[in-house]
């Protein structure tokens, strides 16, 4: 083979580098061909079609796991900063022109996805027709890089440093019950009296404990550790917030859950002068990889859930 002959060839394994920097990244053939818009065996082809050409396995493959080989290794540290460039440009320069478009993949609790992200994007997806969104709703913290989220939106306390976070809205945790169960129910004057209640915590490993903080004036913030005990615990706060509106005693739920149903005085909320810690996120993120240019998809979603998310979203503070 001549010398122009080789670098065609050469010119023809971009596909197939690209796809390897893929694989070394999301560690499956799988994630790599959902991440391309390519079937799983066409990205089979590209990594042997290249491991023909270098003359070297480069992917080591088995039933159970996908680990690249010290020259696919070397390949990759080569090649995908380069890879990394080019979808940079490739993403500057379509922000520059024309309108916004491009798949974003997004994972969200199932309890926040449901009430408040997916009935956002209406309006979003009127505004910017070519952006497609795939939702994936979970509680279980999903590493976004390895599965292939553009974004993850979390109700947390403390971001992981990792990445980028953009605080959407604060959030806090309220003690409720139905004016059903509070009316037939001894009145309840201190979180100590709760272990007398029907109570629905959250199911978590170990005993359930509830903890409240209570703020005097100028004294350092008093807390207490409450055991609980009721008919249900649950995963999920929807269904805590609906046994809760059913009138089976008292529970803790994230005030995006609460909050509708608070509004409309089918919930209360009970010693409002003590505040539960340590339940649920102080706040809700937007988080993505760190990266030198955030594409406009991706900048315009966040900057649509700041705006329906913050002002009123939730109870007012």
């Amino acid at each position: 083979m001549n010398k122009k002959a080789a670098e065609l060839r050469q010119d023809l394994l971009w596909g197939q580098l690209h796809a390897l920097t893929v694989i070394a990244q999301l560690g499956s053939f799988t994630k790599a061909a959902q991440r391309l818009g390519l079937s799983k065996a066409a990205i089979s082809q590209r990594i042997s079609e290249l491991e023909r050409s270098m003359g070297a396995t480069l992917v080591a493959r088995t039933t159970r796991s996908v680990r690249l080989s010290e020259a696919g290794l070397r390949l990759v540290e080569d090649t995908e900063a380069s890879f990394a460039h080019i979808s940079r440009t490739l993403n500057a320069t379509r922000d520059a022109v024309g309108q916004a478009r491009g798949l974003l993949r997004v994972t969200a609790p199932v309890a926040l996805g449901r009430q408040h992200i997916a009935p956002a994007l209406r309006a979003f997806f009127k505004q910017y027709p070519e952006i497609r969104i795939e939702l994936d709703l979970s509680d279980r913290l999903v590493p976004l890089a390895q599965e292939g989220f553009d974004l993850a939106v979390r109700h947390c306390s403390a971001p992981p440093d990792s990445h980028v976070a953009v605080k959407l809205c604060a959030s806090r945790a309220l003690l409720v019950a139905s004016p059903g169960y509070l009316k037939q129910a001894d009145s309840i004057t201190h979180p100590q009296e709760l272990s007398e209640h029907a109570c629905l915590p959250y199911l978590r490993p170990g005993p359930a404990v509830w903890l409240f903080e209570h703020q005097a004036a100028s004294d350092e913030p008093q807390r207490l550790r409450v055991p609980v005990q009721g008919p249900l615990r649950a995963s999920n706060s929807e269904i805590l917030r609906d046994a809760a509106l059913d009138g089976l005693g008292l529970t803790l739920l994230p005030d995006f859950s609460a909050a509708p149903a608070l509004q409309s005085g089918a919930l209360v909320e009970v010693l409002p002068d003590w505040r539960p810690v340590g339940f649920f996120g102080d706040a809700i993120y937007a988080v993505y990889p760190w990266t030198s240019h955030t594409p406009r998809p991706l900048r315009l979603l966040i900057d649509h859930l700041r705006q329906v998310l913050s002002p009123g979203f939730l109870l007012e503070r």
